[in-house]
């Protein structure tokens, strides 16, 4: 089934998404808006597009595995963008995934206001990679 994955952000939402088969997660775009209606109707343009079956919001534990106010505030946006959309949605545990993001663009040499603007995309197919790996 096709699966949208999101890295929630105050400023800037990454976008992924993987194929029928859940073998492949690719980065689609990140959404530079904070103010909550509309990240929800330009994630409902990329609904539009892709017909994902369920989409999987990066949960930001905290390292010793509780949840803190930014966790909180993710749960929230998943259970209106489901609302919404009438698509489930699905928490997963995104500890670090930012930093391997960053450490992945290095690998790449992308650096600048490049990085700034992928970086979001890229924490989420690490985020879809990593529900892939748990089914």
């Amino acid at each position: 089934m096709v699966i949208l994955s999101i890295d929630y952000g105050d400023m800037r939402t990454g976008i992924a998404v993987c194929d029928k088969m859940e073998i492949l997660a690719s980065p689609v775009t990140v959404i530079k808006q904070s103010y909550e209606p509309k990240l929800i109707a330009e994630i409902e343009k990329i609904i539009a597009q892709y017909k994902p079956e369920l989409i999987v919001v990066g949960l930001p534990k905290n390292m010793d595995g509780t949840s803190g106010e930014r966790a909180d505030k993710c749960s929230k946006f998943a259970d209106a963008l489901s609302e919404k959309t009438g698509i489930r949605t699905q928490m997963v545990d995104e500890r670090l995934t930012t930093v391997s993001a960053h450490k992945a663009l290095n690998v790449t040499n992308v650096r600048g206001s490049k990085r700034k603007d992928v970086v979001d995309a890229v924490s989420a197919v690490m985020i879809l990679e990593s529900y892939l790996a748990s089914k």
